[in-house]
């Protein structure tokens, strides 16, 4: 019985040893992320093999694990650049970006955890400058904000190309202009569309009237070939013509008085 404490305790000892060992070992990576090994006795971080996927792994406790969301994340920046006339603009973009996956370990030898902040966000902001400085204030209000949005994703991907992150997007969500200048262009645009509407309502205009005179050139062509073609024998017969339909109304009461004029007898009406 006093020989139970004594081999108890060792045990004890070694179970505890066990337990902190297998706590230090056990490495559990969550969905949408992976781990990148450090052998400590190695050659220090793992390049050459695929990152740890999610699940639980066992790892010897003197190496470390370095873990990574490799999921699609979101870069929001409020930027201050210059225009082509050194006017202040402020763009506020998002960048959709991810790390490769597969040079997961390179990014970690050469960038960290926080390449982030150094590669990702000095790469937006000078692609961003760049691009902006070729505008006037006037085009990145109106015409070309897609343009900028497009450049400025194709210069920062040009830059983060061989620094082991994914660049999927770029989008400008607000460009803000000063006041000042900001009225001035409304103003201008403003005026613009008046004129445009102006220039719209003359040629309206024209085109009525020539299509007035068109008309009017029609009917006096006609009336002329009309006139050209009624000889007084065409007029007598037409009159004759009438005379007798006027007297075969059952409304009206013919009286012959002498003869009209070029022959053709006067009726009147019972009216």
């Amino acid at each position: 019985m006093e020989k139970l404490p004594k081999i108890g305790i060792p045990i004890i000892i070694v179970a505890i040893i066990l337990i902190i060992v297998l706590a230090k070992s056990a490495v559990t990576i969550d969905s949408g992320e992976a781990g990148v090994l450090f052998k400590t006795f190695g050659e220090g971080v793992v390049v050459d093999e695929p990152p740890m996927g999610e699940g639980f792994h066992i790892v010897a406790p003197w190496n470390k694990v370095y873990v990574y969301e490799v999921r699609q994340q979101e870069l929001f920046e409020k930027m201050k650049v210059l225009s082509s006339n050194g006017l202040e603009i402020q763009i506020d973009a998002s960048a959709w970006y991810e790390p490769v996956y597969n040079d997961l370990g390179n990014l970690h030898q050469s960038l960290g955890q926080g390449y982030l902040q150094r590669v990702i966000q000095p790469a937006i902001r000078s692609a961003a400058r760049s691009v902006v400085g070729r505008y006037t204030p006037e085009q990145l209000y109106s015409s070309k904000r897609d343009a900028i949005q497009d450049e400025i994703y194709e210069e920062t991907k040009k830059i983060l190309e061989k620094q082991y992150v994914q660049l999927n997007e770029v989008l400008v969500r607000d460009v803000t202009l000063p006041n000042t200048i900001k009225d001035a262009i409304e103003r201008k645009l403003k005026q613009e569309q008046e004129s445009l509407e102006y220039e719209f309502r003359l040629v309206t205009a024209a085109k009525e009237a020539e299509k007035v005179i068109i008309e009017a050139e029609g009917k006096a062509e006609s009336n002329r070939i009309l006139s050209a073609s009624l000889t007084d024998k065409i007029l007598q017969d037409k009159g004759i013509d009438a005379t007798m339909k006027l007297a075969e109304s059952p409304n009206s009461k013919v009286i012959v008085i002498g003869s009209g004029k070029d022959g053709l007898p006067i009726i009147l009406g019972n009216q």
